[in-house]
């Protein structure tokens, strides 16, 4: 079985080890081929577990976004030919676009594959969550199109929760959905979660990307709230400064609130690192206003931390209110402050929704659970092509 990824992921060289251990792990399925972005502006063709051809990775979205639909089709049109692809794996609709184009035009040369659309967040509206977008009405109209053209001429779908799967279910698409969640390198977390004290930290840890989609003004707000009552708490924001206007706004809100002391960024780290920081901490929140089901909910739980996080999306589905952790309305700065005051206040049972957590992560994610569900989807992919070949 030959498989291509279709994504506007970003591929360092040499792989970061989750990404590497991911393609490893799904090596045992088929050979495997990868489109998506260099981390800089040099194009690559490289093979680790899988052959990945990256794109350079211009500064401006624009840009990218047009030597994606321009150059994706016929580098995945070459992949269908030359190494005689079955199944095509698009991260998303909009890059299902670009793989439906590949598809048809495969298909007038005689060779068939299957198309899988995933959905892993709101595709309708978290890009305008993340930045400043000129046109909006423009782009609306045009993400639609995308969608509904990529959306017609796929064979199966992939949600990675229940409200991504409503999503889908919500453009009406044909097709069966397949449901399971995104891949994490969950071991170095369960690891910290089995060997975790009954000890409360006060270290409260976010890590994800910096953008007003994951609404981390409303943290540092909370944070602000507490810090006069609770003098020994701190805390920490890991991750990638994905939109510097934003970013720079964290961190004058940080100096306006004389809190440079107590709140430390700290940049995306390897998930062995971030790890480590999940161990030092006591609380960990994800103040979010969209998400799929985001994978460090895992990879917190599984390190044993209580969770507050917003009510949105697929996050419900797996942290139980008042059991492992507390759910609050998104932009809902009295609702964050009262929750994580809660837990600086009563530590044994913030510890003990903390052992929960590591519990129930247990039962959500694992990496077997996660190749079977994938060689599951495939499996039909082919058994589809099959019968179509029979006709």
């Amino acid at each position: 079985m030959k498989i291509c990824f279709l994504s506007s992921a970003r591929y360092a060289y040499p792989l970061d080890e989750t990404t590497e251990k991911k393609f490893r792990v799904l090596s045992e399925i088929g050979e495997l081929y990868a489109i998506g972005f260099s981390d800089s502006f040099h194009f690559r063709r490289f093979t680790e577990y899988a052959h990945i051809t990256a794109l350079p990775e211009f500064s401006f979205p624009l840009l990218r976004y047009l030597l994606f639909f321009l150059v994706t089709p016929l580098l995945c049109l070459w992949n269908i030919f030359h190494h005689r692809l079955d199944i095509v794996v698009a991260q998303g609709p909009y890059e299902g676009a670009a793989a439906a184009v590949a598809k048809i035009l495969a298909g007038w040369g005689g060779q068939r594959v299957a198309l899988i659309i995933e959905n892993h967040g709101d595709f309708e509206e978290s890009l305008f969550m993340q930045r400043r977008v000129y046109f909006r009405r423009f782009y609306k109209l045009l993400m639609r199109m995308f969608a509904k053209f990529a959306f017609s001429h796929a064979d199966f779908f992939r949600a990675v929760s229940d409200s991504t799967r409503q999503q889908l279910e919500q453009w009406q698409v044909n097709g069966h959905i397949f449901q399971f969640v995104a891949w994490t390198d969950i071991e170095p977390f369960i690891k910290i979660g089995g060997s975790r004290r009954n000890v409360f930290s006060p270290i409260i840890l976010y890590a994800g990307v910096l953008i007003p989609r994951k609404g981390i003004i409303h943290l540092i707000h909370a944070f602000a709230n507490l810090a006069n009552d609770f003098p020994h708490i701190s805390l920490r924001i890991v991750g990638k400064e994905d939109n510097s206007e934003y970013a720079d706004t964290l961190r004058t809100s940080v100096a306006d609130l004389k809190l440079e002391h107590r709140v430390t960024f700290i940049d995306a780290v390897p998930q062995r690192i971030l790890a480590s920081f999940m161990e030092d901490a006591g609380i960990f929140v994800l103040p979010s206003y969209s998400e799929g089901l985001p994978r460090v909910i895992f990879e917190a739980m599984a390190a044993g931390l209580p969770i507050i996080a917003t009510h949105i999306s697929g996050i419900p589905e797996v942290v139980q209110n008042g059991k492992i952790g507390f759910l609050v309305p998104p932009g809902d700065e009295i609702a964050l402050t009262e929750k994580i005051r809660w837990m600086l206040e009563h530590h044994s049972e913030t510890v003990e929704m903390g052992r929960q957590a590591y519990l129930a992560a247990n039962t959500v994610f694992s990496t077997e659970m996660w190749l079977n569900a994938y060689r599951q989807m495939f499996n039909s992919a082919q058994a589809c092509l099959r019968e179509v070949s029979e006709r």
